[in-house]
């Protein structure tokens, strides 16, 4: 088996921790069991470009349960857990090729091992594998069925590509089922990109000027749980329903250029770049501290900080944390690269949350398989009844119970002839 990790002596913890983690993804478990019964993907292989997490960890043992082959590379360079990737390669037989940190060039090189093992399905976190298929590696798209996209970012090129009419295979919109973005987009990205700031920083956000660049699902879970710590919270955004929505939610709507020289933590989560760009950084306070939430590292402006700070004024501070310096006095710090945050600097997600995530994951990725006949070339979104289930199960594990319609009031709601 090709793989190329870090150190495979770290496997060991990283079977710990993927335990720790599968203990608290038990709608992943239900699925995986099933899997093993079922097998409906024997003699298929799975090509990931993920987050090489715990969580995802136990995602793809339910697909190797399921009679997959998988290989999988990182959808950052800073997200990979190397214990994890070694794990996966001894324990799982799983085709790894990740390492923390990584350089651009070793980036997209692991993304070509996994495209070379010849994957049928791909699963993406962010439509890099995707567009690796579709441009410099089009060599192997012939052999692909369907594929699944994470998130947020993911989905806005896809849907671009397919309006393009670029698109060549069917992908099923994983991020837009309720039970992902309600719940990981805000719950998950509000508490890990919070975690994410502290570990690296170990700032006190409470009395804080906080600065939330926009204000989707993502920027709503940011925004609640710093003003939960006592931050005072600001919101930026572009769309005048989300900044009305802003408004009403209680926190104060500014535009960027006032808010710069306010903050003293800004965290971007708009999936845009140039969020914050040079008249921004020229304005902020002594201190102010940058981080990224977003997919890509585009979202703060690194060339023009490096070039206001005349390159050689820049230097780290604190693991993940580097400090430039501006008009000789003024510092601003960047976390994690100005890549994820949440992964960069912390763990990313709670498994608890990435539990509905990847569920949606391994459904969709059936669901594809079972209809790949009928499909075209175009996003799809997860099908209502996944979504259902999923929650159900969801609320199954938790010991949560909910009512039931009579059959009364079944009738009641298709129906049009009862009035007042």
């Amino acid at each position: 088996m090709n793989f190329d990790i870090a150190d495979s002596k770290l496997a060991d913890l990283g079977r710990q921790r993927i335990a720790w983690a599968d203990s608290r993804m038990p709608v992943m478990a239900s699925i995986r069991e099933r899997f093993a019964k079922e097998r409906p993907f024997e003699g298929v292989t799975f090509g990931a470009c993920m987050h090489v997490t715990t969580e995802t960890a136990n995602l793809l043992r339910a697909l190797k349960a399921g009679g997959a082959n998988v290989a999988i590379c990182a959808s950052n360079p800073l997200s990979t857990q190397d214990d994890v990737a070694a794990s996966l390669v001894r324990d799982e037989g799983v085709a790894v090729f990740a390492i923390k940190g990584e350089d651009d060039e070793t980036y997209y090189r692991h993304m070509d091992a996994v495209i070379d093992e010849g994957p049928n399905l791909t699963m993406d976190d962010g439509c890099d594998l995707v567009s690796r298929l579709h441009t410099g590696r089009s060599d192997k798209i012939a052999d692909v069925i369907a594929g699944t996209e994470e998130t947020t970012t993911g989905v806005i090129r896809l849907r671009a590509m397919e309006k393009d009419g670029a698109l060549r295979y069917p992908i099923v919109a994983v991020n837009d089922a309720d039970t992902k973005h309600m719940f990981d987009n805000r719950y998950g990205t509000g508490q890990s990109t919070l975690d994410g700031v502290i570990r690296a920083t170990n700032m006190l956000l409470a009395g804080k000027k906080v600065v939330v660049a926009g204000y989707g699902y993502c920027g709503k879970g940011v925004a609640s749980r710093a003003r939960g710590m006592g931050a005072q919270v600001y919101v930026t955004e572009v769309d005048p329903l989300r900044a009305l929505e802003a408004v009403m939610d209680g926190f104060r709507v500014v535009p960027m250029s006032e808010a710069a020289r306010e903050g003293d933590l800004f965290i971007t989560v708009t999936g845009d770049r140039d969020v914050l760009r040079r008249e921004h950084f020229e304005v902020m306070k002594d201190g102010a501290i940058l981080a990224n939430s977003g997919h890509f590292d585009i979202e703060i402006d690194l060339k023009a900080l490096a070039e206001l700070a005349h390159g050689e004024r820049r230097r780290a501070v604190r693991p993940f944390v580097e400090e430039f310096l501006l008009d000789g006095e003024r510092r601003v710090m960047v976390v994690a690269e100005g890549r994820l945050v949440n992964l960069g600097a912390a763990e990313g997600h709670p498994a608890d949350v990435m539990d509905m995530s990847f569920a949606n994951q391994a459904l969709a990725a059936e669901w594809a398989m079972q209809q790949a006949s009928s499909l075209q070339p175009i996003v799809y979104d997860v099908p209502a009844d996944i979504d259902k289930e999923i929650a159900r199960l969801k609320l199954d594990t938790m010991g949560v119970e909910i009512d039931r319609l009579t059959p009364e009031q079944e009738a009641y709601l298709s129906s049009w002839t009862v009035g007042t």
